[in-house]
């Protein structure tokens, strides 16, 4: 018996074998799809720190703003008992300081208008996003969330950080 031009028999091994392999390609160009269509807030960034102000930090490559605070900048001055003090230089520090040589976790929330991250971060099973806002070195800041506004009452009930002078608030 003669088999027709252009049809090929294939031993049921090899059938197998294509099969898994179109099965195989196929899912890894669906799981490229829905990886490249995930909104940021699926990501997760893990890894050491490093503190840019009270309230953008970097870890791995990425610039990270924290989600739901707003800490004054670098080089902003406060008044304190009638004194200029660095509220914003201090404000960096109380982040480095808690976050200390501790991973941290990032859990991504959004994207700034600076298309930095937006997220939840936390050290040591702390949420460094409350922390800083509970301590009074950064504010709620209402426009994006009102995720931290019982933490700011109660900084500024008991006069820390900020709330022990005056200031201008970082949004300003």
């Amino acid at each position: 018996m003669q088999i027709p031009f252009g049809i090929v028999f294939l031993r049921p091994p090899v059938v197998i074998f294509v099969v898994a392999m179109l099965i195989t390609r196929f899912i890894a160009l669906l799981l490229l799809a829905v990886t490249a269509a995930a909104p940021a807030a699926a990501q997760t960034f893990y890894g050491p720190a490093h503190v840019i102000d009270g309230d953008t930090i970097v870890v791995d490559t990425a610039n990270i703003r924290l989600h739901g605070i707003d800490a004054p900048e670098q080089d902003q001055q406060c008044i304190r008992g009638g004194a200029s003090w660095t509220c914003g230089a201090e404000s960096t520090a109380f982040l480095h300081a808690a976050i200390g040589d501790d991973l941290v976790i990032c859990r991504v929330t959004d994207l700034d208008r600076y298309s930095r991250f937006v997220a939840t971060c936390s050290a040591s099973l702390v949420d460094l996003n409350a922390l800083m806002v509970r301590q009074g070195y950064a504010l709620a800041y209402r426009r994006y969330s009102l995720d931290y506004v019982a933490d700011e009452a109660d900084a500024e009930a008991a006069g820390r950080g900020l709330w022990s002078g005056e200031f201008v608030p970082p949004w300003d």
